[in-house]
């Protein structure tokens, strides 16, 4: 047998850092400090092609904290320690990448602090997400008005920081027009506030001996003695993003000065942003959306300008390249009727034109306007070829959900090219837009590149990301000199390279477009907050008179160490690495299934992009130590002996592995999937990690309780031939403990009594017969209805199959329960790859024979139907195709239903998470259908409910497990009448019940009683 090495560590934490570590830990710091390498290395990248890894990831409570912290990194002893503050980690240009310490600030410093409506402020702690922030302030009427297409996981502070701005800046700004106040803590310990003060007061602080009076005096000189220099350099852009906005400190009569508008945008080089009071905008009652289609993205880049005349509040633009992905993507379903093809022509480009008002007649009246302009063009031949208007607000919400994901979608573009963030946020005054688009199509053209083009023409702003494969050296030779082009040719239109995403690794280019004079005065506003270049050091400038460099686009990226793992094994796992680092899986909402681990725990290790990462570092440590993961799977597929097996137990496990560290991270994942369909990459975490488990317990053992889980589909038919004995066994309390204390399992489930057997045996139900039913008519063959059988509805919630059973008879169809075969999806979880091969070839043997007779397959559990379309794709291939197992709704939809006239109170669905993520249109399709029956069916949004299998009985896990369902599940069902909840899934039902005390009824028991 091949075994797993021990991996070691990579970088040693350099002495003075541990020094340091272990000094604020024995101080009053009260945050979390995290130094483990997989901490680490789940903050070594952000949404950039670059990586960097820290000395340790500190993540403050309080303003407090961060006072601590600096203080004594102002000791003599720690001066040469480097910081730099991390909110969402979504930035494109690795602005918050270090090697120093990462100061998170999003995991704890999350709170809405005070609102007042009547003055239409807001205060909050930097780590508020921009969504979080928006969905408090809705009830009152109220929104922050950027609008991030990373809004459900960016942060007040990254947003600031950035000075983001994003669709409908032309009315709304940037986020600097919108704050009012910063609460700031300097390297040196000081506490900066900041806000608009009249200049004389200004210049009184700048008299104070300490470093803020320095800070006044130094801003005040350069924003005064240099305006006309800074007025005749700076473009008149609407992005234009400075890195220190000498320009706006003053007001426009001169009259008040904001030495915050220079911490905006800084990108945490001067200071770390801890509160922020924000002037927030009311909510205006009606919006409209005209999505106007085109013949080319050229004529809709030049048809942009006679948009924006239209007094629309934005223009967004796409290409067809970002449509086509999303057209591939399961959340085309939400938007296809809004933006349906032009009969006849191609659609090569939209414009999604947005109107607000709080007068309804007045966007009518713009809408109408719009329109028979946009009927001569398309009469005219002009490049429009039509158009679609909606003013309902749910539409138009899921535009933008479909805008917002289709940018992440472009890095699941198949092939090893991937279009990437680079050269992407270039601004250059909208009427030049289109012709510098042009030149700069012919510019990537000339090098043979794919890209995609997306983004806000209104304002000048186009993302443009070309394919380059950064494993390969010369696609990163190809990166720096397109950079240098695209650099020259932005400056050739009276743009700038950085638009939107600041500056980050690009730096470097900064003194190009200042000038040597402005740029100096940067580096001396640098040097008064931050003396000893200890700050985000490297980005936007470095202090005066230091000798330290910027960072540069040529620094260490994620491509120059996958480039270490062999080919055949990247391509092996595929969505593990082609993470790039988008971050949707740390959605903020609770209401969306993505990613419940990260939800509970906060914890960047615990989400895809975390846990994909750690997958390519364990990878590349493989591969270092000369081991070929493909043909290690290969021996494991080799059956142990024995003794191998014993021998496991005794290895010694104290001594450092980091596969200890990725078996933590993986350990806490549910195997819900939803990242699997959720995430734009498809990074499809259960399947990789169903991988990595299977090689960590080559060397290792496992725990008793896999053993139990793997077991569940053999055992389960054998306990329900004495359920009552069975349950007697598992549900007393010495039981109980035993469970607890030797397998780590608690809240054992009861076998239902009387078993489905019992209950089938009264009804009117066909006996597999593979003989009698061949020589069936195909006429009668197809009025059957084969119920394929899972170990948990059949076993433990057996009223349910019992109950479709009869709703199919009543439905006049004949049902057969087919004998039951184990699935193996418990096994798949567990790492059992081998019994999960067999179990699955098994199954799928039988399925196909059932569906050769043209019978329908119908199953109960999503979990367990899904594992039929996915994970015995992914390890039987075509052998899988042979057979198509339904979900109820699946078949209900496919035949004629009754219409049946019924009263009574409407109910309340809440979907498992795994289904709603794989076949999103689940949900309307149980409205459809109870509708036919004459009920009302409510969609109720919730996230996962904390259960996943057997995640939540599993002792280590139970305290997560509540948490999670807390979070969504037990609002959503609080305050209900218990009779009115459904639930499709077996998990989602045994959480309520334990939590609750009551079960829901799955929808087919709701339609079976009524009939």
């Amino acid at each position: 047998m091949t075994t797993l090495p021990r991996l070691t560590e990579v970088d040693a934490i350099e002495k003075q850092y541990l020094a340091f570590i272990d000094t604020l830990k024995n101080s009053h710091f009260t945050g979390d400090i995290e130094t483990s390498y997989a901490s680490r290395f789940s903050v070594a990248t952000d949404n950039s092609i670059y990586q960097s890894l820290p000395q340790a990831v500190i993540l403050p409570k309080s303003t407090d904290d961060l006072l601590i912290l600096t203080k004594l990194a102002n000791k003599p002893d720690f001066l040469d320690i480097r910081f730099s503050a991390r909110g969402g980690g979504t930035g494109t240009n690795g602005q918050s990448l270090t090697s120093g310490i990462i100061v998170d600030l999003s995991r704890h410093m999350n709170q809405i602090l005070e609102f007042n409506a009547e003055e239409n402020w807001v205060r909050v702690q930097a780590g508020v997400v921009k969504d979080q922030l928006n969905a408090f302030l809705k009830p009152f009427g109220f929104f922050f008005a950027p609008d991030l297409s990373t809004s459900n996981r960016a942060t007040i502070g990254g947003m600031i920081n950035t000075d983001a701005s994003g669709q409908g800046s032309l009315v709304y700004g940037k986020t600097s027009d919108h704050v009012l106040a910063l609460k700031t803590v300097l390297v040196d310990g000081s506490q900066l506030d900041t806000q608009a003060l009249p200049v004389a007061e200004a210049h009184k602080k700048a008299q104070s001996a300490n470093s803020i009076g320095k800070i006044y005096q130094q801003a005040l000189d350069t924003a005064q003695n240099k305006r006309q220099q800074i007025l005749e350099k700076f473009p008149r852009l609407n992005r234009f993003l400075t890195g220190y906005d000498l320009e706006n400190v003053f007001n426009q009569d001169l009259s008040q000065f904001d030495l915050g508008r220079l911490i905006t945008g800084s990108e945490g080089s001067l200071a770390f942003v801890a509160e922020a009071k924000l002037n927030v905008t009311p909510i205006q009652k009606y919006k409209a959306l005209v999505n106007v289609k085109y013949d080319s993205f050229d004529s809709a880049l030049r048809n942009a300008p006679f948009l924006v005349q239209a007094n629309a509040t934005s223009v967004e633009t796409i290409d067809s390249r970002v449509l086509n992905l999303a057209k591939e993507d399961i959340i085309w379903h939400s938007v296809s009727h809004l933006i349906e093809d032009v009969p006849g022509k191609v659609m090569d480009g939209i414009n999604i034109v947005e109107f607000n008002s709080n007068d309804q007649s007045e966007i009518e009246s713009k809408v109408a306007q719009l329109e028979t302009k946009l009927e001569q063009l398309i009469s005219g031949d002009k490049g429009v070829i039509g158009y679609q208007v909606t003013y309902d607000l749910g539409s138009i919400q899921t535009i933008y959900a479909m805008r917002k994901k289709a940018v992440g979608l472009l890095g699941n573009t198949k092939g090893n090219k991937k279009p990437l963030a680079f050269a992407e946020d270039t601004a250059v005054p909208p009427e030049n837009l289109a012709d510098f688009i042009a030149e700069f199509r012919v510019l990537l053209d000339g090098y043979g590149l794919n890209y995609g083009m997306f983004g806000h023409v209104d304002a000048g702003v186009l993302h443009v990301r070309p394919a380059l494969d950064m494993t390969q050296e010369q696609d990163e030779t190809l990166l720096r000199e397109i950079s240098d082009k695209v650099v020259a040719l932005t400056a050739k239109y009276g743009g700038l390279m950085w638009g939107e995403h600041g500056k980050g690794y690009r730096s470097e280019y900064g003194p190009e477009f200042f000038g040597e004079a402005l740029f100096t005065e940067l580096r001396k506003i640098k040097a008064a907050f931050d003396p000893h270049n200890r700050m985000n050091p490297g980005k936007i400038c470095t202090p005066l008179d230091s000798s330290e460099a910027l960072v540069s686009v040529d620094d260490k990226k994620r491509g120059y160490y996958d480039r270490q793992i062999p080919i055949e094994v990247r391509d092996s796992v595929e969505t593990a690495m082609n993470c790039n680092g988008n971050g949707l899986c740390f959605n903020w909402d609770t209401q969306s299934p993505m990613c419940p681990s990260y939800k509970i725990t906060r914890d960047r290790r615990h989400s895809p992009k975390g846990r994909a990462g750690l997958m390519r570092e364990w990878l590349r440590q493989l591969s270092q130590q000369g081991i070929d993961f493909n043909k290690l799977e290969q021996s494991l597929s080799q059956s142990q002996s024995f003794i191998q097996s014993i021998a496991k137990r005794f290895r010694n496990q104290s001594d450092y592995d980091f596969s200890h560290e990725v078996m933590e991270s993986m350990n806490e994942c549910l195997a819900c999937k939803a990242c699997s369909s959720a995430c734009p990459i498809k990074v499809d975490v259960p399947t990789f990690r169903a991988r990595f488990l299977q090689a960590y317990y080559s060397r290792y053992a496992r725990p008793l309780k896999d053993y139990l889980v793997a077991t569940v589909e053999r055992s389960a038919p054998l306990m329900a031939k004495a359920p009552r004995l069975s349950n007697f066994i598992a549900g007393n309390p010495v039981s109980a403990w035993f469970f607890k204390t030797v397998f780590g399992y608690v809240d054992t489930p009861m076998l239902s009594y009387p078993t489905l057997t019992e209950q089938v045996g009264q009804l009117n139900v066909l006996d597999w017969d593979l003989a009698r039913i061949k020589q069936m008519p195909q006429e009668q063959r197809a009025k059957l209805v084969a119920i394929v059988q899972d170990p948990f509805t059949s076993f433990y919630d057996a009223d349910v199959v019992k109950d479709w059973i009869q709703l199919i008879i009543k439905l006049g169809y004949t049902p057969i329960l087919l004998p039951f075969k184990p699935n193996g999806k418990p096994q798949h979880v567990k790492g059992f790859l081998n019994e999960f091969a067999a179990a699955a070839k098994d199954s799928a043997s039988f399925l196909s024979q059932v569906a050769e007779l043209g019978i329908n397959l119908v199953g109960t559990d999503p979990s367990l139907v899904l594992c039929y379309r996915d994970e015995y794709k992914k390890i039987l291939g075509e052998e899988a195709s042979c057979f198509d197992v339904q979900l109820p709704h699946e078949w209900l939809t496919s035949i004629d239903l009754p219409n049946i006239e019924a009263k009574g109170n409407s109910y309340k669905l809440l979907g498992h998470c795994s289904e709603k993520t794989s076949l999103p249109t689940s949900p309307a399709q149980w409205q459809t259908i109870f509708s036919k029956f004459g009920l009302q069916l409510n969609n109720v949004a919730v996230g996962c409910c904390g259960m996943a299998g057997t995640y939540g009985h599993e002792k280590d896990h139970l305290a997560n497990s509540k948490g999670i369902y807390e979070q969504s599940w037990q609002q959503a069902i609080a305050g209900s009448e218990q009779e009115y909840i459904l639930a499709t899934g077996y998990s989602c039902r045994s959480q309520v019940k334990r939590f609750e005390q009551f079960k829901p009824k799955h929808p087919v028991q709701v339609l079976n009683a009524l009939l």
